[in-house]
């Protein structure tokens, strides 16, 4: 059995070669996907090759020959030919073993966290004669993302007789994103039985066209078609049916590869499913609607407003604000204010925000206020962190847009309060000010001079961070806005932002915001100034320094910095300069630069080789593949892996204790067994306890584990990714990135379903006891400890 609180899709994809483990439970990609949420994942680029002139030649014939098949597969998909197609939910199965053998799950996982693709090795367990060991080898192949791996998956994909590896070959080729998967996927949707094969094929599609680059367009944009076709006919036949859905797999893998694809004519499509009977499917096509800004269905999704289910009505009032519908304005200030659940106000708060409806602000306010006397009551019962504070600081936010330049007084004073409240630690609150306000602005607290030194104010480095980005946002001020003062106001805070840089009692920790404000101002010294920061001891600091630096147009002065810059970045405990470095070194588009790249293809750090290997191979540099092929030396020892896959089949538990009261995770290391071994080691260590939860986005997630404290820090190591089928459901346990394999000790658990983050960030746990609790964390609450227990069976 599937168990309770599972992803629909579970049901579906539950097969004999995997039991329990796809039942559910934030790529944010943590949090900024493609988008600021949205999954991370490497292109593997191919090397260039000699005779330049004849290769393009065949080059273009294969891409022509290509792009005709995609037409006519998608021409194939025709309504009568898909829904001819056959539904068969199971496949008789002969007996076979019911688990892989230990000696083959270490070679398999072993060779997983090296990123080592051996098709003598790994790729022999393709001809396994247990179908398991063939599913789990294709998973390991599609993690490791070699596009040597490419084609013996798409022969599993086309002649395994067991369904469920062929369905594990289709997710694979998606996490392995090569175009060169796309003809033998589109046969799948067009031909297979198998609902879920069908549907991972569908999933596939979508990542691979998400991962084309803008001048493969066209082809994008075949895929894309190819996958609305086949969302189109699993509603028509969906309509007839006694429970409304047709395959439930299909269509919420297909609203989710919609949301990546984007291809033409996506919204009208997805529209279809927002009257679906379902409600996972009317709040996944709300959100699809929400990501892809669309304008279809508006109607319907007013309707959905006030549906039963809260995820619904919170994804609703997502699109709408999205789709700037100002028809909904008046419901969207009901559920903002008046919602029994948080999650629906949250979003209907960030719709008005996003319509700048001025009449929103009064009903804010008053949402405010009465949020206010709760928070206060809290603080005087030595509560630090309210849970109010999260709503407050969304209507903060929401009060910047629909109340920018009208100085109204009532909500200045809220967000006084809140500030005050906060010891100006919430850049929500200050920004806020500044768009309301900005001629007061730098007039208020904590500015007792326009000079705003950190020591003599004693304000934490939290604060100094806000009020850094407050002064930014004042860059954004326009004369017609601000009057004759605009100059004024831009100078003066300008000049608060120098001396903040300038004073060495600014805490290192507030620089990278400071940094990032100034830039906001386009000064004509900004090269030099970040040029200066390339020598800060900080790695965040020289690491911001330097993604700015490559914004600017190239410079030979800044060629040479960037290249003085990287042997210390090299030598960093943290990658985060070196990696930076580089990519602005890449923008210069000097020989210099590409010189001083090239010495890190031989960097011990996989991550640096590999982004040396990718902007080499971009710039058409000869052998660069050859050190991205390079694998990992890891940090595990025979006796890690041995650890880590003993508490396979085991229940795993780790109850967190915080300044909110405790919550329990249910580890899953058959799906993530090295990034729960992990997660554990560090737990027994203590090196989670006292630190501070330093990201909550309310109906999103919250986010922890960085001792820095800033969402930059981790563990002094890096952990490859797990990709795995666990869907982010409410609840679901996952790790942060900043890119494929950057996971560490940061780790976030989502508050409700996010099927973007599918396939982008490792899952290792769900919540299964306490959500009640994650809902009332606020930014800064603590981890007070976490204890792990292990017992045999589930």
């Amino acid at each position: 059995m599937v168990r309770a609180g599972a992803h629909p899709c579970a049901y579906l994809f539950a097969t004999s070669a995997r039991p329990a483990t796809l039942s559910a439970n934030a790529k944010t990609r943590c949090t900024s996907a493609h988008t600021s949420d949205s999954p991370f994942a490497e292109h593997m680029l191919k090397p260039e090759r000699d005779h330049k002139h004849a290769c393009c030649m065949r080059a273009r014939v294969r891409r022509v020959a290509s792009v005709l098949l995609l037409i006519c597969c998608v021409a194939s998909l025709s309504p009568n030919a898909l829904a001819q197609r056959p539904r068969r939910p199971t496949q008789p199965r002969a007996q076979v073993p019911r688990t892989v053998p230990g000696e083959t799950i270490l070679r398999i996982v072993r060779a997983e966290d090296e990123r080592r693709w051996d098709m003598s090795d790994l790729g022999a367990l393709f001809a396994d004669k247990n179908p398991l060991v063939r599913r789990r080898a294709a998973l390991a192949a599609g993690r490791i993302g070699d596009e040597g791996a490419v084609a013996p998956l798409i022969e599993l994909l086309q002649k395994d007789r067991d369904s469920g590896v062929r369905m594990m070959a289709a997710f694979a080729l998606g996490e392995i994103e090569s175009a060169q998967a796309a003809d033998a996927l589109i046969e799948v949707v067009r031909a297979s039985s198998y609902p879920e094969v069908h549907a991972r094929a569908i999933e596939a599609l979508g990542k691979i066209a998400a991962a084309l680059p803008p001048t493969e367009e066209a082809r994008r944009q075949l895929i894309g078609q190819v996958i609305l076709s086949a969302l189109t006919i699993e509603r028509k036949q969906a309509m007839p049916t006694a429970g409304g859905v047709a395959d439930l797999g299909v269509e919420l893998l297909g609203l989710t590869a919609v949301l990546r694809a984007r291809p033409t004519g996506a919204s009208k499509v997805v529209a279809l499913y927002l009257s679906s009977v379902d409600p996972r499917v009317r709040a996944d096509a709300a959100n699809t609607l929400a990501r892809l800004r669309a304008k279809d269905g508006t109607e319907q999704l007013r309707k959905m407003l006030t549906d039963a289910n809260a995820v619904v009505r919170a994804n609703a009032a997502r699109a709408l604000g999205a789709a700037e519908d100002k028809t909904a304005v008046d419901d969207l200030i009901k559920q903002a204010t008046n919602d029994e659940d948080l999650r629906v106000r949250i979003s209907a708060a960030r719709a008005l925000a996003a319509l700048r409806e001025p009449r929103a602000a009064e009903p804010l306010v008053k949402r405010g206020e009465a949020l206010l006397v709760a928070y206060r009551a809290a603080k005087a019962a030595n509560t630090t962190h309210p849970a109010e504070l999260n709503e407050l600081l969304e209507i903060a936010a929401a009060l910047g847009r629909v109340g920018a330049n009208t100085s109204d007084e009532r909500a200045l004073n809220l967000l006084r309060a809140v500030r005050a409240g906060e010891s100006w630690s919430a850049p929500e609150a200050e920004v806020a000010f500044a768009r309301i306000a900005p001629t007061q602005y730098l007039h208020e607290a904590p500015f007792k001079n326009l000079f705003l030194r950190a020591a003599e104010q004693k304000l934490a480095w939290q604060s100094v961070s806000a009020v850094a980005q407050g002064l930014g946002e004042l860059a954004n001020v326009k004369s017609e806005q601000a009057g004759n003062s605009a100059l004024t106001v831009q100078a003066d805070a300008q000049l608060a932002l120098r001396a903040l840089l300038n004073d060495p009692a600014t805490p290192a920790l507030a620089v990278p915001d400071t940094l990032n404000a100034i830039a906001a101002y386009k000064p004509t010294d900004l090269a030099p100034t970040l040029r200066a920061q390339l020598k800060a001891q900080d790695v965040i600091v020289r690491a911001t320094a330097a993604a700015l630096l490559g914004d600017l147009p190239p410079d030979s002065d800044t060629t040479r910095a960037l290249a003085a810059a990287l042997p210390l970045a090299l030598h960093d405990a943290m990658n985060d300069a070196a990696l930076a470095i580089l990519d602005a070194l890449a923008k210069e588009k000097n020989d210099e630069a590409l010189a001083a790249i090239k010495t890190t293809l031989d960097a011990q750090d996989y991550l640096i080789r590999r982004r040396a290997a990718t902007l080499l191979a971009d710039a058409h540099i000869a052998g660069a593949n050859e050190a991205r092929s390079q694998t990992v030396a890891t940090r595990n020892r025979p006796a890690d892996y041995q650890r880590a896959l003993a508490r396979m089949g085991k229940r795993v538990l780790a109850v967190v204790t915080t300044d909110k009261g405790a919550f329990t995770i249910e580890l899953l290391p058959d799906d993530a067994p090295l990034t729960v071994d992990n997660f554990v080691e560090l737990a027994r260590r203590g090196f989670f306890n006292n630190i501070a939860f330093h990201r909550v986005v309310p109906n999103f997630v919250i986010q922890g584990g960085d001792p820095r404290g800033d969402g930059n820090g981790g563990p002094g190591y890096q952990i490859r990714c797990e990709i795995n089928e666990v869907f982010y459901e409410r609840g679901a346990v996952g790790m942060a990135l900043s890119g494929k394999d950057t996971g560490g000790s940061q780790w976030f658990v989502t508050h409700s379903p996010q099927p973007h983050l599918d396939g982008g960030y490792t899952v290792f746990g769900r919540v299964t006891q306490g959500m009640e609790v994650v809902d009332r964390i606020a930014r800064g609450d603590r981890i007070l400890s976490i204890n792990i227990t292990e017992t045999k069976g589930r």
